[in-house]
């Protein structure tokens, strides 16, 4: 047990390191346009390009990409909040309600009729309709993805972010939207939390408040998806093991139990329980590790294997990212907010 430990320590040690740099060059952008998740992710990529991964190394980055990522997933709970919808109120719930049907809905047919495996298609469905990076991880370890899946969910839906930044302003604009309706409306379609951020404020201050009160709000959509995939995934591998001529397990037994401390947490959080300062606490490491694995992730990751998944998954992201773009100002003009 001592032994293993130790040889994952040079591979862990380096995802770090990678993570630290990324949150370093994020905190040098003016506007925080990338997420230091993605800029981990593609230093990973990039590392991997030019630096294959050693036996010991590989086993340390393996490590942090599915026993460290869960670990931040169980500590992501404490900072998530049911009084927290209170606060943002019904209107935003109804707008998330229809964008989050349209990515799974409308994301599980454009999955299909593109040919794109089930997994890579609701990890772009998860980080368009939910938030960017943070679902994709949280949901990754549940489906059991692979990493090269989760690195084209995370491309696809960050090069859409990018287009978004810059072209939600003009249009909120050229709609002639009220702060509320625009931050409403940014707060629903746009994916990553710092993308958000900089489309609401690019447009004016209070739109930038109200959008990333949305944004947190939509957060909270990542625990009942969790669990729903949690369940689709344990009985797909019951179904599995019946047809391998497999001895019956129950579907309890194969719930990932990682998700039992995440809801916990959530729990905890949302009752009152998790002091403030432990609360935010437990949200910056939770951030921090995510980075780390992410970066192990693209260490992980060639540009082979994600090349033959061709250009498929970018034109799914681009369709659902549209769709909710779409929606989500529909849902706006049918309550009489624009």
């Amino acid at each position: 047990m001592h032994k293993k430990m130790l040889n994952v320590v040079p591979g862990f040690a380096l995802a770090l390191l990678i993570a630290a740099a990324a949150k370093y060059i994020e905190s040098l952008l003016p506007i925080h346009l990338i997420g230091a998740s993605v800029i981990a992710l593609f230093l990973g990529m990039a590392v991997n390009h030019f630096f294959k991964p050693s036996k010991m190394i590989a086993q340390g980055l393996k490590f942090t990409s599915k026993r460290v990522l869960k670990f931040a997933i169980v500590l992501l709970g404490a900072s998530l909040s049911i009084g927290t919808i209170l606060q943002v109120g019904r209107m935003s719930l109804t707008v998330m309600v229809f964008t989050l049907l349209t990515c799974f809905g409308g994301g599980y047919f454009v999955g299909k009729a593109l040919g794109l495996n089930w997994k890579l298609s609701n990890l772009i469905s998860a980080g368009t309709g939910i938030c960017g990076g943070s679902a994709i991880a949280a949901i990754a370890p549940v489906i059991e993805a692979e990493d090269s899946d989760i690195a084209y969910a995370m491309s696809a839906t960050f090069l859409f972010d990018m287009a978004m930044i810059l072209l939600f302003p003009v249009m909120g604009h050229a709609l002639g939207l009220s702060d509320m309706a625009y931050g409403l409306w940014a707060g629903t379609a746009v994916n990553d939390t710092s993308s958000v951020v900089a489309a609401g404020y690019a447009y004016s201050e209070a739109a930038g408040d109200f959008a990333t009160m949305v944004k947190l709000t939509r957060t909270l959509a990542i625990i009942p998806t969790v669990l729903i995939f949690a369940m689709i995934q344990a009985n797909i591998k019951k179904k599995q093991a019946a047809t391998d001529g497999a001895a019956k397990v129950s579907v309890i037994s194969l719930f990932p139990w990682f998700i039992a401390g995440f809801l916990a947490m959530a729990a905890a959080n949302s009752l009152g329980l998790i002091p403030q300062t432990v609360a935010a606490a437990a949200k910056s490491t939770s951030k921090f590790l995510m980075v780390a694995a992410l970066a192990a992730i693209g260490m992980n990751t060639g540009h082979k294997e994600m090349k033959k998944s061709g250009f498929a998954p970018m034109v799914h992201g681009f369709i659902i990212s549209a769709l909710v773009v779409i929606v989500a100002i529909a849902v706006e003009y049918f309550m009489g907010l624009v």
